[in-house]
């Protein structure tokens, strides 16, 4: 089990731009298609934006055509948990960091693969390391 990262509000405005905290702290979302890693098909590991870890290796990530970095599976199952989201009159199940909570995106059951799953990730939630 990671051990949960905990900072106040003040600590996490100042660490993360403002689009970061818009996700990652206050469960918003980047426009479709306008996202940095969407398009990325370097090699590579994904980490959370806010605290780090390593949510997602790139041998994962597919074009879903939804606009957003989209995965087959988290790189750990630990890496991610999930959490039903009712919001937006809508019932989705939302993808949070494991490490510190931050707010990824969300999965759906129409992805490829052996899983069936789809997570749909923020970009301005990643940080992306390239393989040397």
């Amino acid at each position: 089990m990671t051990d949960k990262l905990e900072m106040t509000d003040a600590e996490w405005r100042k660490k993360l731009s403002p689009e970061q905290y818009h996700v990652l702290r206050e469960k918003g979302t980047e426009r479709a298609f306008t996202g940095k890693y969407e398009k990325n098909k370097a090699t590579g590991e994904y980490h959370c934006a806010a605290c780090g870890q390593r949510l997602f290796d790139s041998s994962e990530k597919y074009d879903s055509g939804s606009g957003w970095p989209s995965f087959t599976a988290p790189a750990e199952d630990d890496a991610v948990e999930a959490h039903r989201d009712v919001s937006h009159g809508m019932v989705r199940t939302e993808v949070v960091c494991s490490k510190c909570e931050g707010h990824l995106g969300h999965v759906f059951p129409d992805g490829p693969g052996e899983s069936g799953l789809r997570y749909c990730i923020n970009s301005a939630a990643l940080d992306f390391e390239p393989e040397d």
